[in-house]
């Protein structure tokens, strides 16, 4: 084997040495319930959390991270979820705090849910864009993947992106790159404001409401301390380019769901706004 065989085997192998230390399966390795413990469930690879009049539940990852994908398999409240939301996003903690936000918004029966996606930096968000989805997420497992690296966050659903944020922190513009950021899920009481608005309060006859989880994969840079916020963004995986620019068919996938299910763009909102739109909806974002 040449000197350049070996160096390529020993990059190749550190590579899968990389993935394999960021890959650690399965929910109960790497989360546990934070409220609500006492009528939830995890075992192995599968979690339920449940929501009835005595309290909602919750989980969070065991360790932080910076920079990765992070992804679930999530069954959601089935029949009449008015006023219930089910939270799966990343945060990490204090007043300035960062965070990227899947949550799902119930709905009475024959309804659809509404995909909410939000994203923090340094604490400011207001950063909301809503889709329906375009199949029923109660009847089987779907999907969800949050792709967050130093150039863009992107956010899956079974593996088709609907929306994209990209980095402009050199010209004003917030990014969350520099802040360990915890897994979170919840399923909790938001009928002041989930459904029309709080027009649909929880129907408590219908109760419990679960939503069934599961593959949890955090496939992410676990944070050490402020060396992570280097160690983090050079030289692995997520960095490459096919995570940093969307391909054409994928491009090509989201438009057709923004065009399609998109039913609110915070870019969009001028009555909000008064004309005087956040800076970031004036750049390219993929």
């Amino acid at each position: 084997m040449t000197s350049s065989q070996i160096l390529s085997s020993a990059l190749f192998m550190s590579a899968i040495a990389f993935h394999l230390v960021v890959v650690n399966g399965v929910f109960s390795d790497n989360m546990y319930i934070n409220w609500g413990a006492h009528h939830s469930w995890m075992h192995g690879d599968d979690l339920q959390l449940v929501l009835d009049k005595s309290s909602g539940s919750g989980v969070q990852s065991k360790g932080t991270f910076l920079f990765g994908s992070i992804e679930a398999l999530i069954k959601l409240v089935p029949g009449n979820s008015a006023g219930t939301v089910t939270a799966y996003y990343l945060s990490s903690t204090g007043d300035k705090h960062d965070e990227i936000d899947f949550e799902f918004l119930g709905n009475v029966s024959g309804q659809p849910y509404i995909i909410h996606t939000n994203i923090f930096a340094q604490g400011v968000g207001g950063r909301e864009q809503q889709f329906y989805p375009w199949f029923d997420p109660t009847t089987d497992y779907h999907n969800y993947t949050i792709h967050w690296n130093p150039t863009v966050v992107v956010w899956y659903v079974d593996d088709i992106p609907i929306r994209v944020f990209r980095n402009y922190q050199r010209q004003g513009i917030g990014y969350p790159n520099a802040q360990a950021m915890g897994v979170y899920s919840s399923l909790w009481n938001a009928d002041n404001w989930a459904t029309r608005g709080g027009l649909d309060k929880i129907d408590w006859n219908s109760a419990p409401f679960v939503a069934r989880y599961r593959n949890f994969r955090p496939r992410a840079c676990f944070w050490h301390g402020p060396v992570s916020i280097t160690r983090c963004a050079v030289n692995n995986w997520y960095n490459s380019p096919q995570y940093s620019q969307l391909s054409y068919d994928k491009q090509g996938q989201m438009a057709w769901i923004r065009n399609n299910y998109m039913i609110y763009d915070y870019c969009k909102d001028a009555k909000r706004f008064n004309g005087q739109f956040p800076s970031e909806c004036f750049k390219p974002q993929y």
